[in-house]
């Protein structure tokens, strides 16, 4: 039997979801009020009928698979927007590897860039190794597996939208009584999967202007 993807997630999907995208931001036990506004905002912008099951209350793998249903394509696709989670500050560190594995097996999802991508984990307690960046190679198969990800929900598409900024952060310097305390990159420079990043909010875009009909100026 060919597993197809909801044209439309349910309440129940939808909180489970980000509940589970939660429990992956939390996994570094550091989470922001700036990340505590977002996700309240994420939520009513999703619409979900009753927020304060989602607010700030992780998920267990167990619940995460039921509230998400038997589809294995809406199980593979919310492991995609998890990894997206993950490493979206450019570091994938084992707490993060350790929930996403346990996900993956309460969903009955085996998916070979997950194997990859542990090859490129590092403790962000560990200076040395957080500096460093995976080989290009480890991480071809996770960009490609991540660019599979199709857009069919407009809440997931508007939840991308808000996630994934609209352009690479500039570069800058802090400075102090005139002299340069640290020199910070542009977040296309820490993530090596921000193209993926920008290719998903792409098809995010495409899909509420030409499939729904929205006005997408807002996001641009």
């Amino acid at each position: 039997m060919v597993s197809i993807a909801p044209a439309h997630y349910t309440d129940v999907q939808i909180a489970a979801w980000l509940r589970g995208l939660l429990t992956i931001a939390w996994a570094d036990g550091d989470f922001t009020e700036t990340e505590q506004s977002l996700i309240a905002n994420l939520t009513q912008e999703m619409g979900c009928s009753d927020p304060d099951t989602v607010l700030f209350k992780t998920i267990s793998a167990a619940d995460l698979a039921e509230g998400l249903g038997q589809s294995k394509i809406t199980a593979e696709n919310f492991l995609r927007t998890a990894v997206l989670v993950a490493i979206a500050d450019g570091l994938y560190s084992p707490p993060e590897a350790e929930i996403l594995k346990d996900f993956s097996v309460a969903l009955g999802i085996k998916v070979k860039a997950l194997e990859s991508l542990e090859h490129t984990l590092c403790d962000p307690q560990d200076t040395e190794t957080a500096q460093e960046h995976p080989h290009p190679d480890l991480l071809h198969p996770v960009k490609d597996w991540l660019d599979g990800m199709a857009i069919h929900d407009p809440r997931l598409a508007r939840f991308i939208c808000h996630l994934v900024p609209p352009q690479c952060p500039f570069e800058r310097d802090i400075t102090l009584f005139g002299r340069k305390l640290v020199h910070i990159p542009p977040l296309c420079k820490l993530n090596p999967l921000y193209e993926q990043l920008v290719g998903l909010r792409f098809r995010a875009l495409s899909y509420l202007a030409d499939d729904c009909q929205e006005d997408v100026s807002a996001y641009i």
